[in-house]
């Protein structure tokens, strides 16, 4: 994740401050996860946009680890507050950034949702939004 000469479009964080970034480039609408994984790391479900990988700039790193939560993917956090900050496939050149850090304004809008299959029995699906029993890719 390197810098870029580009002002950032967007900035960001965890709740400490601890772990700060800029996004040096456009952003991907909101897609809410509803996976299992998403609500344990999340303690309800998660709502992700994305960057190029290359376009994230860490400014403030000194608490931020990273989690493989699965063969496939891995979670950054800070370990100083438990912020779940980030999710990437391993070898992708995007990353998913966890929509509530971000500074506001954002000028996103949730758009998908994704393993609603998966959802928690205690809420209701957003009948409104594109669904996807499994992940994007897979349906």
């Amino acid at each position: 994740m390197s810098a870029r000469s580009s002002q950032p479009l967007h900035t960001g964080g965890c709740l400490c401050g601890a772990v700060r970034y800029e996004v040096r480039g456009p952003l991907r609408e909101v897609v809410v996860c509803h996976c299992q994984q998403c609500r344990r790391t999340h303690g309800h479900y998660a709502a992700y946009t994305a960057s190029k990988a290359r376009e994230l700039v860490l400014t403030g790193f000194r608490e931020l680890k990273w989690y493989q939560s699965s063969t496939h993917a891995r979670r950054g956090f800070c370990a100083q507050c438990g912020a779940s900050l980030f999710w990437q496939r391993l070898g992708s050149d995007s990353i998913c950034i966890a929509a509530g850090t971000l500074d506001e304004p954002t000028g996103l809008a949730t758009t998908r949702q994704v393993y609603v299959a998966d959802a928690g029995d205690y809420y209701d699906i957003d009948a409104d939004l594109e669904s996807f029993p499994g992940s994007m890719e897979e349906d």
